[in-house]
């Protein structure tokens, strides 16, 4: 049976102007006057999915999502080549979140993330610290170099393969061998021709397939058959990496005291070979207030039976610390 809560619908949706030219879509679900949680998904440019919202008790919680800047439902969308994506930094999700608050009129609230997104929630968690009631973060990433780094060349020798067609998909107009991998697939792209972008786009999702494949043999996320979706979050993910997510390198680590008296529960995958438990670890170690599970059999995937039995748990855990 599983852990998660039954399907639900938003009960309101919309477009928040951010001012800038971008258009964030929201939507809450769950009790409109309960208990606010907010789900930061992963990617970065993944967009939110119909199974985060499963992952609170929807008779407490007052859950919203949204999908970041030019990704899912919000406008413009980074499929486009002509939309500009100086406007979509970690800094500018940032201030997306603080709107999102401020238009719904909430006080404090639980912030959820996984992937990218618990960089993000620490990001914002560190920013406005009286804002944030609880955190709960699983595959736990602070986006350094290093985490980087083994993403897009330190996990090669264990998908020699795999690896191998991802440089070859990087070798277009170049015969580099030790090419960067984010900013070659950056360029590609970002090159005048479709067919270019999509192969890049679809080599790059090759890529990370390898690891997910490990994690959850049950198949890639149907999202992946959408050309657009995959050109989307190629396209945002390379974009963040190759600016190092507009933080400076192990900067959430080093400003984690901002944290200081925010309760918070990390979860990790003992077998995540994409976000190494070792992220986590330092993290939970430099904040007293976090507790680390590690959980043996789960790798990053949120769609392993114990890693969302576990998000569940924790939420549920929260439902009567946190105020309405």
């Amino acid at each position: 049976m599983s852990a998660l809560y039954p399907e639900i619908e938003p009960y309101d949706h919309g477009l928040l102007d951010t001012g800038d030219g971008n258009l964030i879509y929201w939507e809450t679900c769950g009790n409109p006057a309960g208990r606010p949680a907010l789900v930061l998904h992963g990617g970065p440019g993944s967009g939110c999915s119909t199974t985060a919202r499963r992952y609170f008790d929807p008779d407490i919680y007052r859950i919203i999502l949204f999908d970041q800047r030019n990704c899912g439902r919000s406008l413009p969308s980074a499929a486009d080549p002509q939309t500009d994506l100086s406007l979509n930094t970690t800094w500018h999700l940032v201030a997306d979140i603080e709107r999102l608050r401020l238009f719904f009129s909430i006080d404090t609230w639980l912030v959820f993330g996984n992937s990218w997104g618990s960089t993000l929630a620490l990001a914002y968690a560190e920013t406005h610290p009286e804002r944030v009631a609880a955190i709960v973060i699983a595959g736990v990433t602070t986006t350094r170099r290093s985490e980087v780094d083994w993403l897009y060349r330190g996990m090669a020798p264990l998908f020699p393969e795999e690896w191998h067609r991802f440089q070859q998909g990087a070798r277009v107009g170049s015969q580099q061998p030790d090419q960067d991998m984010v900013a070659a697939y950056h360029r590609l792209l970002n090159d005048p021709s479709p067919q270019t972008r999509l192969k890049a786009a679809r080599d790059w999702h090759d890529w990370e397939a390898a690891s997910i494949l490990l994690a959850d043999p049950e198949g890639l996320p149907s999202r992946w058959a959408d050309p657009a979706y995959l050109l989307t979050r190629a396209r945002i993910i390379t974009h963040y990496f190759t600016h190092g997510a507009w933080l400076e390198d192990g900067q959430l680590l080093k400003n984690v005291a901002r944290l200081a008296g925010i309760p918070a529960i990390l979860l990790q995958g003992r077998l995540d070979v994409e976000a190494p438990l070792v992220t986590a670890w330092e993290l939970a170690r430099a904040w007293p207030q976090s507790e680390l599970q590690i959980l043996p059999h789960a790798a990053h995937s949120t769609a392993n039976p114990d890693m969302s039995a576990a998000i569940v748990a924790a939420t549920d855990r929260f439902r009567n610390f946190l105020q309405k």
